[in-house]
């Protein structure tokens, strides 16, 4: 996947679960800091992770699957029902 190096798109997404994950490695350090918060905070972190699945399997799809000339409605149904699902 050497097309995702120049993808600022999912390098942003990284960077910002990394941050995120670094957050609550801080939280569960910090006694003041609630279980729920944390249980917050986690949650983000899995609905970011769910989202970068979704677009990298967008990229891979018409990176690699889908070359020449494809239905675009069909991919986009595809998707949609994907991200549902993730």
């Amino acid at each position: 996947m050497s097309h995702l190096q120049t993808d600022k798109k999912v390098l942003n997404r990284i960077r910002r679960l990394q941050g995120q994950i670094n957050a609550v490695e801080t939280a569960v350090n910090n006694p003041d800091v609630s279980c729920i918060a944390v249980l917050q905070q986690v949650a983000a972190i899995k609905g970011a992770i769910n989202g970068l699945m979704n677009e990298l399997i967008e990229q891979h799809l018409k990176t690699h699957v889908l070359q020449g000339e494809y239905n675009q409605q069909e991919l986009d149904n595809f998707l949609e029902i994907l991200k549902k699902y993730n």
